[in-house]
């Protein structure tokens, strides 16, 4: 199989042993799913499953950044609990991905409940000469891992900008660099804050997801994925105090990022708030029909939503279902295993979904015209249901977590 690596800039041959691990970061908790999510998180399920169908056994991690500027800034105008934000959006994540049949990760923390061990880490590199502290905030100092900026390819400025659009502040008169980062941030009047040795505050966006990673995973990673957006500051600075802890060691063996959804001319986003929800799309189309507009084009592909995109799949997702339901006939059979090795040779390039997605289309057409005939389709429908389960696919199959109509 072969997977683009983002650190080297080309697709690799995938090599593992039995046991693969996979870190995806997950959600700042402060609004409802969007599509962009689900283009993210519907990518690596299918990653997930056809690893899995080639005997792999993965542990798979994702996290909830549950303490952020950002739901801290929504909490307020809501009059909430930033906790109760986090629980109620978190819970409406969670009820959108399984009704688009995403299976979730072996290991789902919140950042909030790591913090004891974030604070240690922080320590260790502080030890270790890889940070500083100043006015009870903990800086990551660049300046000792030489390799910052490999992972983005982004030059200096490039990346100083790329932090000032991102939250990272690189004005802060406290940072020895501009892109020197913040591993624990000093209290700030009336937002939460946990006890460390440089004082009360909370841990910096970054060392969480090192944190959640190494504990849930071990080292290194085999595969650390996200949205493109990530790359740079977060992935980037991740990797940097990620190894300086592990004294150099690699923390990924493969970064996977998938490109950005666009909606309105501009990436979806919930900032921008151009937001289509997935809880909206599904009361007018099939969970198959969403999963097959997404995993239409190709992940590191940019694309933008538009409603014929959803028209098309929802017609392919009915077109597949009908032909899994199809009875059979009894006079010769339907040829599927030259479709059943398209897609399995288009997954393993680099995850081809598009390619797949055509493979089924063409042998869903070869079962209806066979049905017509009278031929036997029996065969041909199971390797089409085979095929769809790899892309999370039911074809109009009722889970078992769902009622029996009365």
């Amino acid at each position: 199989m072969l997977l683009f690596n983002t650190l080297s800039g080309r697709k690799e041959q995938f090599v593992s042993g039995p046991e693969v691990s996979v870190y995806v970061c997950g959600i700042t908790p402060y609004d409802t799913t969007h599509l962009g999510h689900a283009f993210l998180y519907v990518f690596f399920d299918v990653l997930i499953r056809h690893l899995e169908s080639k005997g792999y056994r993965v542990t798979y991690t994702q996290n909830v950044t549950d303490i952020d500027d950002d739901i801290l800034r929504k909490a307020a105008e809501l009059h909430m609990d930033y906790r109760e934000l986090a629980q109620r959006e978190t819970a409406q994540f969670v009820r959108d991905l399984e009704a688009l049949n995403v299976r979730m990760p072996d290991h789902f923390p919140w950042a909030t409940g790591e913090i004891a061990q974030m604070v240690e880490i922080v320590e260790a590199l502080l030890h270790k000469g890889h940070a500083y502290q100043r006015d009870g905030s903990v800086y990551f100092d660049i300046s000792t891992y030489p390799r910052y900026g490999e992972l983005s390819r982004c030059s200096r400025d490039e990346m100083i900008e790329l932090a000032r659009e991102r939250g990272g502040n690189p004005e802060d008169p406290l940072r020895d660099d501009p892109l020197d980062f913040l591993l624990w941030q000093a209290a700030n009047p009336g937002e939460p804050a946990w006890p460390s040795p440089w004082g009360p505050g909370r841990p910096g966006w970054h060392i969480e997801c090192t944190e959640m990673s190494l504990r849930y995973l071990g080292h290194p990673v085999t595969i650390h994925g996200g949205g493109a957006d990530l790359v740079f500051p977060h992935h980037e600075s991740e990797r940097a105090q990620s190894e300086c802890y592990m004294g150099e060691q690699p923390f990924v063996r493969y970064w996977v990022h998938t490109a950005m959804l666009e909606y309105l001319g501009e990436k979806m986003s919930k900032s921008l708030g151009n937001l289509v929800l997935v809880s909206e799309l599904l009361k007018t189309h099939t969970p198959d029909a969403v999963r097959l507009a997404l995993l239409s084009h190709h992940y590191r592909r940019p694309w933008e939503f538009t409603e014929p995109v959803m028209t098309e799949a929802q017609a392919l997702s009915d077109r597949l279902a009908r032909a899994a339901a199809l009875s059979s006939g009894s006079s010769g059979s339907v040829e599927s295993a030259d479709l059943a090795g398209r897609f399995w040779a288009a997954l393993d390039d680099d995850l081809d979904t598009p390619s797949a997605i055509a493979a089924l289309r063409e042998l869903s057409g070869r079962i209806e015209a066979g049905g017509e005939a009278g031929k036997d389709i029996t065969e041909a429908q199971e390797e089409l249901r085979g095929l769809g389960a790899v892309l999370g696919l039911t074809l109009g199959k009722r889970r078992s977590a769902e009622p029996e109509p009365a």
